[in-house]
């Protein structure tokens, strides 16, 4: 029997925005598949009705697939794809696999041999890379730092110093309704001239992605309550 091939489906990072950031080939797939992996199911069924592919949301199967679930309930449920079915996974924003869980699902469809299809999409993380100035032939991406303080002091001062001996772009991010806090954070030990990009709102209509030094920021720091943010530091 033929394997079936699993799908890495990047849905949006903004709200309306499917048309301008997704390509024709996400909509096509979603059309052709039954089974769907999904960080959070709501956003993903709502995702898909969204793109209007005239599909009943009722006939597709959904499993969740977050960083709660036992990788034995996931590889169970990927026995679908060795009976010959194709399957997709839906990151709550952006690309699977990328600070995403997906990648459970990715490295157990290797190790069975079975084809995995990455589809192209918007990436918060490369998007706000791109548009840094900040080095883009060596960097690393830290994801969440530590939610005590001083633990989260320490880290932003180690990954200064990791940005300032290897001439590396640091990203990392924050919840949301953290990063005022970790701005300050920032903004209070990093060196003066260190180079700051935040990137927040990424393919919004209220984008701003601008690099400034620590300094620069300190004269006028924006609002990032409550809006999805990339940050970078370059030294």
């Amino acid at each position: 029997m033929n394997k079936g091939k699993l799908y890495l489906i990047p849905t949006v990072l903004a709200p309306d925005t499917s048309t301008r950031v997704l390509s024709p080939q996400i909509k096509e797939v979603i059309t052709q598949l039954d089974y769907f992996f999904a960080e959070e199911l709501r956003t993903s069924r709502r995702f898909i009705s969204e793109l209007q592919t005239g599909r009943r949301i009722e006939s597709m199967t959904f499993y969740e697939l977050n960083k709660n679930t036992p990788e034995s309930e996931t590889t169970q449920q990927l026995k679908i794809v060795l009976e010959g079915k194709d399957a997709g996974i839906l990151s709550e924003a952006g690309c699977p696999g990328v600070a995403d869980p997906g990648n459970v699902a990715v490295r157990w469809a290797h190790q069975q041999g079975v084809q995995v299809v990455p589809l192209i999409g918007p990436s918060s993380i490369l998007l706000a890379l791109m548009a840094s100035g900040m080095n883009g032939q060596s960097f690393v991406f830290h994801g969440y730092l530590p939610i005590d303080q001083a633990q989260r002091v320490k880290s932003l001062k180690n990954i200064e110093k990791e940005a300032i001996q290897k001439k590396q772009t640091q990203i990392f991010m924050e919840t949301p309704y953290r990063n005022n806090s970790l701005l300050k954070d920032i903004l209070q030990n990093c060196q003066p001239q260190t180079l700051l990009c935040i990137a927040t709102q990424v393919t919004a209509p209220d984008e701003m992605i601008v690099t400034k030094t620590v300094k620069q920021w300190n004269a006028g720091k924006p609002d990032l309550h409550k809006k999805p943010t990339i940050f970078l530091l370059y030294a």
